[in-house]
């Protein structure tokens, strides 16, 4: 699969070549805090098959945390991009960003623990309370 995307004012431009290894929507607190209130969903991408074409993403990692995730946004219209987690060899894409948001096919909702009332998760679709198998 061949995903590309960018940020809202076309600055930072990447493309991801691979299977992807995961396509969710995490309710996780953090990721509300990035998606305005709701689920954040996104593609997780080989990170071998990734690299940004145009521009460069401002990075941000929070120190106060152990395995702080790092978040990869555009510097000049503020859009979150990329996230990438230590150890983890994936470019987490968020969906919003994609060219071609119909590529998205949602498998599992992730750290429903954190779910909101106001959260949709569409029938049948396979939930963890964090990360499936932890």
């Amino acid at each position: 699969m061949r995903l590309e995307g960018g940020c809202y004012c076309g600055e930072v431009r990447y493309v991801a070549e691979g299977d992807p290894m995961m396509q969710a929507q995490c309710h996780c607190r953090e990721c509300q805090y990035f998606s305005g209130g709701a689920p954040n969903t996104f593609i997780a991408m080989p990170a071998a098959g990734f690299t940004y074409i145009t521009g460069q993403p401002k990075q941000f990692t929070r120190k106060d945390l152990e395995r702080a995730v790092t978040r990869e946004f555009c510097a000049e219209c503020g859009t979150h991009l990329v996230t990438k987690v230590p150890g983890l060899p994936a470019a987490i894409l968020k969906v919003g960003t994609l060219d071609e948001p119909a590529q998205f096919h949602p498998q599992m909702a992730i750290y429903t623990c954190d779910k909101q009332e106001f959260h949709q998760i569409p029938a049948g679709m396979p939930t963890f309370e964090k990360l499936p198998g932890h």
